[in-house]
């Protein structure tokens, strides 16, 4: 980083600290005695006299379920006193609301999936639970669950409105099924799924590789990497590419690598003809998936990879074995794993590339996959309205307290089994932090934005590692500054199906997305590339043709639906 960028950090990091410390004269609104993790001032009830925030007394008991894994498991080690059952957010809507949230049951991964599965399919759901765009449409025609239209007019605050509508109408018509709202969409911001390259830059430096520009130099930096022993300790023990079991996931997954060949699985997207074709069928994947093979055929790629999830690759990472894995902004904390046991190690976020070496289209999805319902016949279906106010309440609104609820740094919001949030935050926060280190305003700086200033600053002046994920991904040169060439390029591709899913979909999606999944894993693994037109005609005939047909009748719908607007 430049000095001058430093010096900026230091002289805000005076600011804060003479403000932390006004502050903490006067501040008793938190109580850290072990018998209450919080106190609720009665001088707060003013900011919550909206119906969508009053208390229930009696108090009320709200059944979840809920999926656990290693990085809850780790977070809440680190928050001695707090448990899942019992921690700051559970008391907070015990105190606010007087709701007490009960986990029927708990697990973990796949065995969450299959288990919940198994819960929808015999109709004994909890109270609220989250589930995808299939399970929300069997629900509704089996009647399971409650529509929540009137919930949502009647107790979502104007701020929890505004959150909703923030990205238009489609988030909300995506949960629309005959004209109701029947579930409460999580809000999934397409332009956060943006990703990057994340690419260690000190074993750039000591193979004297430049950063890639083109596919061929990202494979050829993949293979270096692999071959040339860049931890310098004379074993062949390192991989260049990161890649999981899992090929869609959002870091160490292998999206963006194929939308460097104008391949765009996951999403649909237009055809020459105006009409959506589905992105995992096209004859771009062909190439990107004979690249991957060759990759792998040449021992560039792990060869256990089908046997590897993210926790499982993550390690490798830690143990500083890889070099390169795709990634939205957060895969800063993924790489940074790697300097536990190495200090040394450095990384960089690069733009995602292109095989021409000209500028490649991000692909983004629209639509959100997750839905909080509310079990049919349930005494207080507006309970969750409530809980989705004081959630975004406490950390964006009004009486926000961000460094409680949302980070410490720690990512505390994960202990709330509901997390919605402003669609554009993070990039809003960088756009802050940029106009800071223009200006040196620290006053200009809200909550969020000064949060993550705070953890920058103390890496610089105190060495506080904490602080070195939050710098690479929103520091002078971190993601969202890529992100913003993204925007400023117009590289950005959207999905351009977000509405409720198709009757096909309910039937067949997830078994066609497995189809693709499952066959790219074998095309990788070297099934014969002369296949891919039998696997793309399977595809349609396990409904992937009625689909498209189903998806074509909805785009065209939109577009005689906008002419009328505009008439």
């Amino acid at each position: 980083m430049h000095k001058r960028n430093i010096s900026i950090y230091i002289i805000l990091f005076l600011f804060i600290v003479a403000s932390v410390t006004l502050m903490s004269c006067d501040d008793d609104s938190i109580d850290t005695k072990e018998d209450s993790l919080i106190q609720v001032q009665p001088q707060e009830s003013k900011f919550y006299a909206h119906k969508g925030l009053a208390k229930y007394e009696p108090e009320i008991e709200l059944h979840f379920v809920r999926e656990t894994g290693q990085g809850l498991n780790e977070l809440i080690n680190h928050l001695p006193g707090e448990t899942l059952e019992k921690n700051r957010w559970t008391e907070l809507y015990k105190q606010m609301l007087g709701i007490n949230i009960i986990y029927d049951w708990k697990a973990e991964g796949d065995v969450f999936s299959r288990k919940l599965g198994s819960v929808i399919t015999s109709g004994n759901i909890p109270d609220v639970v989250w589930v995808n765009d299939q399970q929300l449409r069997q629900l509704y025609r089996a009647g399971l669950i409650e529509d929540l239209t009137a919930v949502y007019e009647e107790y979502a605050t104007s701020f929890t409105k505004e959150v909703y509508t923030m990205e238009g109408s489609r988030l909300i018509e995506s949960a629309t099924i005959d004209g109701k709202m029947i579930g409460i969409p999580q809000i999934d911001s397409p332009i956060e799924k943006a990703q990057y390259i994340w690419i260690r830059t000190d074993w750039l430096e000591y193979l004297e590789l430049a950063e890639p520009k083109t596919m061929n130099d990202l494979i050829e930096i993949s293979k270096a990497f692999t071959f040339e022993d860049p931890d310098q300790n004379n074993i062949d023990d390192t991989l260049g590419l990161a890649i999981t079991k899992h090929l869609w996931d959002p870091v160490m997954g292998i999206t963006n690598f194929m939308a460097g060949f104008g391949a765009y699985p996951g999403i649909w997207i237009e055809n020459e003809y105006g009409e959506l074709v589905h992105g995992g069928v096209q004859e771009e994947v062909k190439e990107a998936l004979s690249v991957l093979q060759n990759m792998y055929k040449a021992g560039i790629l792990d060869d256990e990879f089908f046997l590897k999830d993210g926790n499982k690759v993550k390690k490798q990472i830690a143990a500083g074995k890889i070099g390169i894995l795709y990634g939205e902004q957060w895969g800063s904390f993924v790489a940074g794993v790697s300097r536990e046991q190495n200090p040394d190690a450095q990384w960089k976020p690069l733009p995602i590339v292109s095989v021409t070496g000209k500028e490649v289209k991000v692909p983004l999805k629209y639509n959100s996959n997750s839905y909080l319902v509310v079990k049919k016949g349930t005494t207080h279906p507006e309970a969750i309205m409530k809980m989705i106010n004081l959630y975004l309440e406490k950390n964006w609104g009004e009486t926000s307290e961000y460094e409680l609820f949302y980070s410490t740094p720690y990512p505390v919001w994960q202990l709330s089994p509901i997390n919605p949030y402003p669609a554009s935050k993070n990039l809003d926060a960088f756009r802050q932090l940029e106009a800071v280190r223009a200006s040196g305003n620290f006053a200009e700086l809200e909550q969020e934005a000064k949060s993550i200033y705070e953890n920058i600053i103390h890496y610089f002046t105190e060495n506080n590692e904490a602080g070195w994920g939050w710098e690479k991904t929103y520091g002078v040169n971190g993601a969202f500054s890529i992100l913003e060439q993204y925007i400023k390029n117009d590289s950005l591709l959207y999905d351009r199906f977000y509405g409720p899913p198709t009757t096909t979909m309910v039937e067949m999606k997830t078994i066609l997305d497995n189809y693709i999944h499952d066959s790219y894993v074998e095309f990788i693994l070297g099934r014969s590339m002369n296949e891919f037109d039998l696997f793309v005609e399977k595809w349609k005939e396990m409904g992937g043709r009625e689909m498209t047909e189903e998806v074509n009748e909805w785009y065209q719908n939109q577009s005689e639906n906008t002419v009328q607007v505009n008439q």
